[in-house]
């Protein structure tokens, strides 16, 4: 799948004097590290949790690949041939992505697979050699005007009549799939828990009695932007312009593209939501991102989105008043901020 990077979030975990009581894991997939830490079961229970959750992270790998061979490449595959493909595995990830495409204006549109594909990022290797494709080519993509209103499916038949569709949801999968890590861990009895997957972060319960603290990547790549406190349940996501990107003759283009003007997205250098739903955070990041300065906050009321924070090329920090009061600066490094209206 496309493994879109995101700009990462670190859970700043406090370990001292409680080594016991937290256990954690990391791995390989997705095309980024994912870490989980489970706090206050048996050493036992959580290795057999983190294996359980491991797998299910390979299998949901394999089935959302954008571009290596996958159920959804073979779905791809159909659309452009004009045939009916059936493929239930895929029809929860198309419901949702659907309902999310409709509330973002179509800002998160996971149907422009052909343009991500154009502009490089169906690679494992971004340092490879890159020239930005033509305008031409930009357009005559655009004016085919995938979406995924596009999609349709008949029990568990899917077709699209716009042969332009071309499926990604690496701008939602990472955190879809945290959701369900999440809901897997409760089933196997796991009540406080954290999964990062490349910076799409998720959280349930406590760290003893204290809330999970998260710190936030500055898009500078080396520090803390910020920190935030989470507890209960809530996804922290970030989505960021520098950490995948394709340069040519000094431009930096990112991998967040506009889908209405076929672009890389321009404007934030990262963007940071804070939702219950991992799969709502994602797409929210995505599609605020693409929204600009002018149209963020619109985008976010129109999603239900309750906390954002985002991140200027110029580094002000825009915040909504809600996450002003959530989140926490170092005082040394306090960066220019602008709270918006309530959303």
């Amino acid at each position: 799948m496309q493994t879109r990077t995101y700009t990462f979030i670190l859970l700043l975990l406090l370990l001292s004097g409680c080594n016991h009581q937290i256990h954690q894991q990391q791995f390989y997939i997705f095309g980024t590290l994912v870490g989980i830490s489970i706090w206050g079961v048996s050493e036992q229970k959580a290795s057999e949790a983190i294996n359980t959750i491991a797998k299910d992270f390979q299998s949901m790998h394999h089935n959302w690949h954008a571009w290596q061979k996958s159920p959804l490449t073979d779905l791809n595959q159909a659309i452009a041939a004009g045939q009916v493909w059936t493929e239930p595995s895929l029809l929860p990830l198309l419901k949702k992505s659907k309902h999310l495409y409709n509330q973002s204006d179509g800002l998160f549109n996971p149907a422009i697979g052909q343009l991500i594909k154009l502009w490089g990022f169906h690679s494992d290797d971004l340092s490879s050699e890159f020239i930005p494709p033509s305008p031409e080519k930009i357009a005559e993509l655009v004016a085919l005007a995938p979406s995924m209103e596009d999609i349709h499916s008949e029990g568990n038949q899917i077709y699209s009549t716009n042969r332009g569709v071309q499926l990604d949801f690496g701008a939602f999968a990472k955190g879809y799939a945290v959701d369900l890590a999440i809901e897997k861990l409760r089933q196997l009895g796991v009540q406080n828990a954290i999964i990062n997957a490349g910076g799409n972060l998720k959280a349930i319960g406590k760290k003893g009695d204290k809330p999970w603290l998260i710190g936030i990547r500055h898009p500078n790549g080396t520090d803390i932007l910020a920190a935030v406190a989470v507890s209960g349940e809530e996804s922290v996501i970030s989505s960021g312009n520098y950490e995948r990107f394709r340069e040519y003759e000094g431009v930096r283009y990112s991998h967040i593209i506009d889908p209405r003007n076929g672009k890389p997205a321009q404007g934030f250098s990262s963007v940071t939501v804070i939702a219950r739903s991992g799969a709502l955070a994602d797409a929210a990041s995505t599609a605020l991102t693409v929204a600009g300065l002018q149209d963020w906050h619109r985008i976010a009321r129109q999603m239900g989105i309750k906390y954002v924070m985002l991140v200027d090329e110029k580094g002000i920090v825009y915040v909504n008043p809600a996450m002003a009061k959530r989140v926490q600066f170092p005082a040394d490094k306090k960066p220019q901020i602008i709270v918006s209206k309530p959303l």
